[in-house]
């Protein structure tokens, strides 16, 4: 029977961690109302620039889980949950989980030093974003070699921040069978079509009715999504140079890995959202009154409170027995991974429901900030797989079933396709 077993220390917040979250917090106060996270999901890049800047200048987030030797802070990603479970906790548009969890994590892995001394000081710095394309989601790219090297051709959908990432590490078919590339896309304008236009303010999505963003070799093209403050795009390569990536034996090995950090990080930012979720339900019912007293003082709202209670602290814990695992490179990652992802997304799930219904008329108001969580919930369930996808993981890790997998396929699934989409 598989054994899940750390040391309980090692899930307790260190002082240095309680002071990262308190530096966060306010400046993720200052900069990340409601007001400003729908300008910085409306804006052309999906995000603010300078905010992005200030996360790495004043407080090193995006080196925080980078090793020195990269031009990192030499953390462990422990430091780094505490800051996605803030980023998450406002809903900041910051592309952190694409470019320091996945791409930063995909150099790691891939053992290739010459890729990582190259790529990894930007993250670190701030002064690059990337993505990753191919996995989880399934695409269809093949590479070749051509006159000048290495080229890319097909298409990889549903990519984060596909649109304006500034590197792309992309898993494609080579004659030696699947390996990792990096593709540095130019920021021009083509001329195929796809997203680009804005449908306003109001909506916050993007439609399919503009020209495509990319030079002829390749073109990325907004989707419009369910979560606007997480953009996706397609991304089409016509002969795209690229640059190899580890070694082809590697490259399942590392997009597993990638995939274990990509579900832990994720679980941290549902426990900041949740949280958020409870905290703003809690103000509300002490303060709004029904027949002479706050409605907080029913026994139904009580009842509804404890529950989402016990199980945002339940997603916290398997959160942090995640964080400790992929910190650690403990065995049981895979496990504690999904795990959390079942009881985080679950989490969310309830903690935004709660949100709107606890608030009343107002609570499904677009002026209101609760259905923002509600759409990064529902977004990000089926994200990197479904919960069922997870429980089935567990199922053939645990020796239930014959099946080992389950969500860690990196041929994708169509749910995971049409549950964000919302055309």
């Amino acid at each position: 029977m598989f054994r899940l077993d750390t040391d309980p220390t090692l899930l307790l917040e260190s002082e240095e961690r309680r002071q990262l979250r308190v530096v966060l917090r306010e400046l993720l106060k200052e900069t990340c109302g409601p007001e400003e996270v729908r300008k910085q999901a409306a804006g052309p890049r999906g995000h603010d620039r300078l905010l992005w800047e200030r996360l790495a200048g004043e407080i090193g987030v995006q080196a925080l889980a980078v090793p020195e030797e990269f031009g990192g802070a030499g953390y462990t990603f422990a430091e780094l949950a505490v800051a996605l479970e803030e980023t998450g906790r406002v809903l900041c548009p910051a592309p952190l989980l694409p470019t320091v969890v996945l791409a930063g994590h995909t150099l790691l892995r891939s053992g290739d030093r010459q890729a990582c001394q190259r790529w990894l000081p930007g993250i670190a710095d701030g002064s690059l974003t990337a993505t990753v394309a191919g996995f989880p989601q399934a695409a269809h790219v093949t590479a070749e070699r051509g006159a000048g090297g290495w080229v890319l051709r097909g298409e990889a959908d549903f990519v984060l921040d596909g649109e304006g990432a500034d590197l792309i590490l992309v898993a494609a078919e080579a004659p030696d069978g699947m390996r990792l590339f990096a593709c540095e896309p130019d920021h021009g304008t083509g001329t195929g079509i796809g997203a680009g236009t804005r449908t306003g303010a109001r909506t916050g999505t993007r439609t399919g009715t503009g020209p495509g963003v990319g030079s002829g070799t390749c073109e990325r093209v907004a989707r419009r999504v369910l979560d606007p403050t997480r953009r996706q795009a397609l991304v089409r390569f016509r002969g795209a140079p690229a640059e190899p990536v580890g070694e082809a034996e590697q490259a399942a090995a590392t997009m597993a890995a990638v995939l274990d950090a990509g579900w832990v990080a994720l679980a941290a930012e549902h426990v900041g959202g949740s949280a958020h979720a409870l905290d703003a339900v809690l103000e509300y019912v002490r303060h709004r009154t029904q027949f002479g007293r706050p409605i907080g003082s029913f026994q139904v709202v009580k009842h509804r409170l404890a529950d989402l209670l016990v199980d945002l602290e339940g997603a916290r814990s398997a959160s942090a027995y995640a964080t400790a695992c992929l910190a650690g490179g403990r065995a049981e990652l895979p496990v504690a991974a999904s795990s959390a992802a079942v009881a985080c997304s679950g989490a969310y799930r309830l903690a935004t429901a709660e949100y709107v219904q606890l608030h009343g008329g107002i609570g499904f108001t677009w002026e209101h900030p609760a259905h923002l969580y509600v759409r990064r919930a529902r977004a990000d369930e089926a994200l990197f797989g479904t919960a069922d996808d997870h429980r089935l993981r567990l199922a053939g890790r645990l020796g239930l079933t014959g099946r080992t997998n389950g969500a860690s396929r990196t041929n994708g699934s169509s749910r995971t396709d049409c549950s964000s989409r919302t055309d």
